[in-house]
């Protein structure tokens, strides 16, 4: 009986998908079904559910319901909030930019280098500035790498500096000059009230100041980084989550080949 059910729903199921008025999907098609989570500085009490639920409303939800609210303290609680979307998109029409390079692995990557640099590509990197978080820096050069990806230090033709966290812009800039680095790399992990792009400016400022800018492929990353970000202040390239070391690695070096930076006499 249960298999007949379940066959009878599947033949139900509204398969119907117009991409040019992108909706939510939950349950069936078209749904809008959508759940959010946020804090409200007020009391855990009926009248502070009211208030999640009426601001979901205007954040377009129809129909919302709180389904879970508990206390933080005192006058901050913890909502959690399911309803149906009304708004769409029209996912035709959108156009992102992302950075345009076949990912190689390490292997291919060091074989590369050797055939069209001949010589070992040195890559500085750091958390600059205020930001005292190592993890996105040491996922991508850390010699062990993260989730099966091996970080630059593994790889033999690339020469890895991990200079850490907080390192000021002006001590990074000197660093790599004095190491004659050839690619720059900066992750962004503390983000709050965009600080990430205060500091980011300020380094390709400092690099343009310093007449250095066109002499290093400059690279950010970070959880709010996008590619088209990156460009905008004045970088090479941007990578967000789930960007890995050899798609750093593969976009550093073949922008390097297309500069002319490959093979020195």
């Amino acid at each position: 009986m249960s298999s007949g059910l379940y066959n009878t729903h599947k033949a139900d199921f509204d398969k119907t998908l117009d991409l040019t008025k992108l909706k939510p999907y939950g349950d069936t098609m078209n749904d809008g079904k959508v759940q959010m989570s946020f804090t409200l500085p007020v009391k855990n009490d009926d009248k502070g559910t009211e208030a999640a639920r009426i601001l979901a409303k205007k954040m377009g939800l129809s129909e919302p319901s709180v389904a879970f609210n508990q206390s933080l303290d005192t006058e901050y609680t913890f909502y959690v909030v399911y309803g149906s979307c009304t708004h769409t998109v029209d996912y035709t029409d959108i156009h992102v930019q992302a950075v345009e390079t076949t990912t190689m692995e390490m292997e291919e990557c060091n074989e590369y280098i050797r055939e069209h640099i001949g010589r070992k590509v040195v890559m500085v990197g750091a958390s600059t500035g205020t930001d005292a978080h190592t993890v996105g820096i040491d996922a991508i050069m850390n010699r062990k790498g993260f989730a099966g990806h091996y970080g630059l230090e593994r790889y033999e033709m690339i020469e890895a500096y991990n200079l850490g966290a907080q390192v000021p812009n002006e001590e990074f800039v000197k660093k790599a000059i004095e190491l004659n680095a050839d690619v720059l790399l900066v992750s962004q992990t503390v983000t709050q009230k965009d600080v990430h792009i205060q500091n980011l400016t300020e380094l390709i400022e400092l690099l343009e100041a310093e007449g250095v800018r066109d002499r290093f492929i400059v690279i950010c990353g970070g959880a709010r980084i996008t590619h088209e970000l990156a460009k905008e202040l004045g970088y090479d390239a941007g990578f967000g989550p789930q960007k890995y070391a050899d798609d750093v690695a593969s976009f550093a070096v073949e922008e390097m080949v297309k500069r002319g930076m490959g093979k020195k006499a």
